[in-house]
């Protein structure tokens, strides 16, 4: 343990108190302060904002790594024109991050390659950028991970570490085809987080057809009861956008291909026949 004095540097005192970006700037700014004419307070409110700042940066970097969202699934890369009119007008207000607040949902549906993933992740990394701890899993990961810790007796654990998350992103519930205890664990992650903490789900699946992922009918009524009783409910029509796009790209590969190999025709003769 370190023994503090009171002739101990200033620079070691700050890094006792775990405040190492005012020990970095604290004699820069000191020089800039001495020639300005600030006062003392001004100083100190300079280094503790800086220090803030830091530390802010730092827990959104964390928070960054922690959640899994891909990285490339931005709102800078969201291409807002493809996207259904009543989705476009909600997602800056659904990236400000007031239903995490009150635990609300989000619940986004559509066929596949409508550009469901992107538009939660870009919300995701929104909401981190706002201070938010967001995590990011496919549907059948998360109840693989909570049927492991059922089977070793930690599931209850391991959902208070989930629950640590103020959204948790589930991708693809559609695809998650389950027996008795997936299903069960799935439906308890769900109802833990009713009313305390969001999910955004992504689905294949209207409504009428979850009866497939719960397989049953009373479980699937009360888990989608559980869902849509505080929930934003946005529906991805449209055509497929991966469909357009490996379109584009197809005719760009043979728009290439055709004009490398096309053999040149030849160039007639300026020679005339009385020549030769």
């Amino acid at each position: 343990m370190t023994t503090i004095t009171a002739d101990a540097p200033v620079a070691m005192l700050l890094r006792v108190l775990k405040l190492p970006t005012i020990a970095r700037h604290a004699d820069e700014i000191a020089a800039i302060a001495e020639r300005d004419g600030w006062t003392f307070g001004h100083y100190l409110r300079h280094l503790i904002v800086l220090e803030l700042e830091e530390r802010k940066r730092r827990r959104i970097e964390r928070n960054q790594r922690d959640s899994d969202l891909p990285g490339e699934k931005t709102l800078a890369t969201l291409d807002r024109r493809r996207l259904p009119p009543a989705v476009a007008k909600l997602l800056p207000t659904l990236c400000e991050g007031a239903f995490l607040d009150r635990g609300d949902n989000v619940l986004l549906f559509g066929l596949p390659g409508r550009g469901k993933t992107h538009v939660v992740c870009a919300i995701g990394h929104e909401l981190i950028r706002r201070g938010h701890r967001v995590l990011f899993t496919p549907t059948y990961a998360l109840v693989q991970r909570l049927l492991a810790a059922k089977r070793d007796l930690r599931l209850e654990k391991e959902l208070d570490t989930i629950d640590h998350f103020d959204a948790v992103i589930l991708d693809d519930i559609g695809y998650v085809q389950q027996n008795r205890d997936e299903m069960e664990v799935l439906f308890t992650f769900l109802a833990a987080r009713y009313e305390r903490r969001s999910v955004l789900i992504t689905s294949n699946l209207v409504f009428s057809e979850w009866n497939r992922i719960f397989k049953d009918p009373m479980t699937t009524a009360a888990a989608i009861d559980r869902l849509v009783h505080h929930a934003t409910i946005l529906e991805m029509a449209g055509p497929s956008i991966r469909a357009e796009e490996a379109r584009k790209e197809a005719t760009t590969a043979l728009t290439t291909t055709t004009s490398t190999t096309t053999t040149p025709e030849p160039q007639p003769s300026t020679m005339e026949v009385g020549e030769m």
